[in-house]
C-alpha cells in the first residue's frame, strides 16, 4: 500500500528569531529535522513525501533539502496561500497572518490520494511515531465513521526550557479514543508546576498530561473535510486579521459532532523541536548524542 508523509513547512516561525526555522542544521552534515523525520519515515515504510511551503522560500527550501530529499524518495511541493480560500470567500484587506494548519492542508487536494500522515517541519517524533502511524494506516478496519490516528505524548517530554509552548492537551478514554482535544497556549514548567494562558486545573494539565504534537495519521477523504470545516470558520471569523484554524481545533470539532474517530497510540519519545532559537543548540547535542549511540548513522543519507 501507498503511504505519504505531509510535511507543514509554510510556518513563518516568528518565535524562532532567526532563518527559517524548518532548515536549521541539526548535523555536521547539514541534515535538519525534516531529513531525520522523512528517514525515520521511508524506515516505518512511506514512499512519498508531500512538502506543504510557502511559494516565497521554494528556492531556498529546494537547495537546502528539496534537492536532496528527491533522490531518496518520490516527492511533491503543494503551497500554502494566504488568498486560498473556498469559494464565496475573499481575503480582506489588511490580513497578513496565514490561516492555519488546516488551510495549509487544503492545497494537498489532488496531490495526495493515499492513507498519508501529518507531521510538522520543526518537530522530531521519534522513530517509534512513524511505525506506530504507518502500521496504523495500513491495519485500521473500515468504518462508517471517518478514522484517524495520533501518536500521544507525555507533556513532560515536550516541553522547551527556553520558552513557553502550544501543545493540544487530550482527554483520552480508557480504549483509547480521543474524546476532547483543547489548544492550550503559553505553556511553562516550573518545577512540578504547570501554567497555561487558559488557567487549565491541573487534573487536565500537568506533567503526565497527554499531548497532541500536530501528528496525524488520516485518509484521503479527511483532505474534503478540511474545506467543510474551514468554511464554517471564516464564517465566522473572516473579518478577525489574526485569527486561524488549527488542526486540533478543527479534530476537536468533529469530535463534537461525532464525525470522527481518532485511536491514540502512546509513546514515551522524547520531543526535539526548534520553538526558539535558544532550541537549537540543545537539539544539536541530542542528535549528536544519538548518533553517538547509534541510534542513526553518522550519515543518514549514506553520502
Amino acid at each position: 500500500m501507498d503511504t505519504t508523509l505531509v510535511i507543514l513547512a509554510a510556518g513563518l516561525g516568528t518565535r524562532y528569531g532567526k532563518g527559517i526555522k524548518q532548515l536549521a542544521k541539526m548535523d555536521d552534515n547539514e541534515n535538519t529535522l525534516m531529513d531525520y523525520s522523512i528517514y525515520d519515515a521511508i524506515k516505518a515504510g512511506f514512499n512519498k513525501v508531500v512538502f506543504i511551503i510557502r511559494k516565497d522560500i521554494e528556492e531556498e527550501f529546494m537547495e537546502v533539502i528539496g534537492n536532496r530529499i528527491k533522490e531518496n524518495v518520490k516527492i511533491e511541493l503543494a503551497y500554502q496561500d494566504i488568498k486560498d480560500l473556498p469559494e464565496g470567500f475573499t481575503k480582506p484587506e489588511g490580513r497578513t497572518k496565514p490561516w492555519g494548519t488546516v488551510q495549509a492542508l487544503m492545497s494537498i487536494r489532488g496531490i495526495v490520494k493515499e492513507p498519508f500522515l501529518i507531521i510538522n517541519a520543526d518537530d522530531y517524533y521519534g522513530k517509534e511515531a512513524f511505525s506506530f502511524m504507518h502500521d496504523y494506516l495500513v491495519k485500521n478496519k473500515e468504518s462508517d465513521k471517518l478514522q484517524m490516528g495520533m501518536v500521544g505524548y507525555k507533556l513532560r517530554n515536550t516541553i522547551s526550557d527556553n520558552g513557553t509552548v502550544n501543545r493540544g492537551i487530550c482527554i483520552v478514554d480508557d480504549d483509547n479514543k480521543l474524546e476532547k482535544i483543547m489548544e492550550t497556549h503559553g505553556i511553562i514548567a516550573q518545577g512540578d508546576k504547570i501554567s497555561s494562558k487558559e488557567n487549565l486545573s491541573s487534573d487536565v494539565l500537568n506533567l503526565d498530561s497527554v499531548v497532541s504534537m500536530n501528528l496525524w495519521a488520516a485518509y484521503p477523504e479527511f483532505i474534503d473535510y478540511c474545506e467543510e470545516f474551514f468554511k464554517g470558520f471564516l464564517e465566522d471569523n473572516i473579518d478577525d486579521l489574526k485569527s486561524e484554524y488549527v488542526l486540533s481545533d478543527m479534530i476537536d470539532e468533529m469530535l463534537r459532532k461525532d464525525v470522527v474517530e481518532v485511536t491514540v497510540i502512546p509513546t514515551k519519545e522524547k520531543w526535539i523541536g526548534i520553538t526558539y532559537h535558544e532550541d537549537l543548540k540543545s537539539a544539536k547535542e541530542s542528535f549528536k548524542q544519538m548518533i553517538d549511540d547509534g541510534v542513526y548513522p553518522k550519515n543518514i543519507w549514506g553520502k
